[in-house]
């Protein structure tokens, strides 16, 4: 006879991970990355000018833009959230700091809809472990207990969690938004306010943070799935239906708001036929969402027969794998590869917790030896880093940093160091507990993956953030142009990024203007890739080439700074 479900659990492997335990490990994970550091290049500091202008009324609130400019994400909610906390913030709190908090929420947010997402799966019949003869077998609230806390730490060891989730930008407003419905989806057979209010917070977040399609997917196929569902112990059908209709309402009523906002934009951007394209595809698949996916496949293999049957796929197969698979889509088919994906791995790691009662013991050595010789070897990379920077010694990390990063001053960090120690103790003492004979525990096997990406994140953000802001920030670039431009009144810009020009506008405290034959500035800074079309808005002849200024790490960052001389003459 075949068995219905492959996992086979007694009460006593699903103890509960501590609370304490697993609050400490949230909150060393969430809050590395959004103190102490400066916005850096690329999408956080471009987010960061958005919602500046907004908070400063240079801007419409329906259509921000930045030196006319519109955001290149189709988003509206998260500059919102980030202009409303600079609006909000005490005089004493920095600009950039203020709008990180919120985002900070949104993280937070999307770790509790994980955890609680997958605990409501695990409550699925169909999801229940083996009943033994004579008693024993897990009972059903502490078998999706210890699930979740699986799904939980599969979640925080995926490695293209970590930088991503700590920015302030759509990508992570999108991804608190898709674990909120995935929450919603999951917790409706069994609650009703909480998932009705989650599920409409997350459409709806979902569509105001730049992902309408995603919102029209995962609703629509969310209806479709909670229709069809005819699992055993479900509600009634008339029930059933009436909540699916409910959803694809829902979805409706989001897809309008966001015609109505003009969000939908055609940004189908099919990879290109060629090796290269396919392999750097199949690099970041492989390690963005480590180690989440070969436990998910692990999982579809052992509970295939709930997945391939004449009806639907058990719901704790179905709604995982959709939402994955919609992120996976978006993946292969925009530009922005990494912040698609990024949204696929609430749903992976649900998967990837189901794999948990099925892991034989040579399985679960094999993830723990990896894990712990992996992060291990990393942590102690910074370490040795971190020492190189400060005592000279060894000698080859401190030559590769001073040639990587010229320029760079290190100094010690009391605070940091303690920070840092603490958590490489905590990390000795969680291999120690590991290795040693404890009862066991489903959830066990994730335990130094979580652990271990947690340290690494935490000592990058502690020991080598200093580095990381003069490499990954634009402090040196400015404090170059201001030793030029001093305290000029306004300056043009010409061919400048989003990022560039809300570096210069927010973080040098410069009055910039986009370039035009009746501006007056007496500084113009020009892009050096932009330079052929700067004959359209200026005349040469009244301006002179003051300075070339460069990033010292990004060759690509690489300005001119002129000085109107036609007034000088005067």
């Amino acid at each position: 006879m075949t068995q219905t479900t492959p996992a086979i659990v007694a009460q006593g492997a699903v103890r509960r991970l501590p609370r304490a335990a697993l609050l400490l490990l949230c909150v060393a994970y969430v809050l590395p990355g959004f103190f102490g550091r400066e916005p850096w290049k690329g999408a956080d500091i471009t987010a960061f000018g958005y919602m500046a202008e907004l908070a400063h009324g240079s801007t419409q609130w329906l259509a921000p833009q930045l030196l006319g400019l519109a955001p290149d994400v189709d988003a509206l909610l998260p500059y919102w959230l980030g202009a409303w906390a600079m609006q909000l913030a005490p005089a004493w709190m920095t600009s950039d700091f203020a709008a990180r908090i919120p985002f900070g929420l949104l993280l937070t947010l999307a770790l509790m809809a994980t955890w609680y997402g997958t605990y409501y799966l695990a409550r699925s019949l169909e999801a229940q472990p083996v009943a033994f003869a004579f008693g024993g077998e897990a009972q059903p609230s502490d078998y999706a207990c210890a699930i979740a806390d699986g799904g939980l730490l599969a979640f925080i060891a995926c490695l293209g969690l970590a930088q991503l989730s700590h920015e302030t930008t759509p990508a992570l407003a999108q991804l608190c938004f898709a674990a909120l419905s995935f929450f919603a989806l999951a917790a409706l057979p069994y609650r009703t306010v909480v998932p009705v209010v989650g599920g409409v917070l997350g459409l709806l977040g979902l569509t105001l943070s730049g992902a309408p399609t995603v919102a029209l997917l995962l609703g629509s196929g969310g209806a479709l799935i909670h229709g069809l569902d005819r699992s055993p112990g479900r509600k009634a059908v008339a029930q059933q239906t009436h909540w699916a209709a409910g959803i694809a309402l829902v979805t409706a009523l989001v897809a309008l708001l966001a015609i109505w906002l003009d969000l939908w934009h055609w940004r189908i951007e099919l990879p290109e036929a060629s090796w290269t394209e396919w392999r750097s595809l199949g690099r970041l698949l492989l390690w963005f969402t480590w180690p989440a996916w070969p436990l998910a496949l692990w999982t579809l293999w052992r509970w295939r027969h709930q997945l391939i049957r004449r009806d639907l796929p058990s719901r704790h197969l179905a709604l995982p794998l959709w939402l994955a698979g919609i992120a996976i889509g978006a993946t292969l088919s925009t530009g922005s590869a990494d912040r698609s994906l990024l949204l696929s791995l609430p749903a992976l790691a649900a998967l990837a917790a189901f794999s948990l009662p099925t892991l034989g013991r040579s399985v679960a050595a094999l993830v723990d030896w990896f894990t712990l010789l992996f992060f291990s070897g990393w942590a102690i990379v910074i370490w040795v880093i971190w020492i190189a920077l400060q005592t000279g010694v060894p000698r080859q990390p401190a030559a590769n940093v001073a040639r990587l990063a010229p320029g760079f001053e290190h100094s010690f960090s009391l605070l940091a160091f303690v920070i840092a120690m603490a958590a490489t103790l905590a990390w000795a003492w969680l291999v120690k507990w590991r290795i040693g004979r404890n009862r066991s525990a489903i959830w066990k096997s994730l335990v130094l993956p979580a652990g271990g990406a947690t340290l690494c994140w935490l000592l990058i953000m502690t020991l080598l953030l200093p580095v990381l802001d003069f490499a990954r920030g634009y402090a040196p670039l400015l404090q170059r142009a201001t030793r030029i431009l001093q305290t000029s009144p306004c300056v043009q810009a010409h061919g400048l990024s989003r990022g560039q020009s809300a570096a210069f506008r927010f973080q040098g405290h410069l009055n910039v203007t986009v370039v035009s034959p009746e501006g007056s500035c007496p500084w113009l800074i020009v892009n050096k890739e932009a330079l052929n079309t700067l004959p359209q808005f200026i005349n040469p002849a009244d301006w002179t080439l003051r300075d070339n200024i460069r990033h010292p790490i990004d060759r690509d960052e690489d300005l001119l700074i002129y000085q109107r001389t036609s007034k000088l003459a005067r």
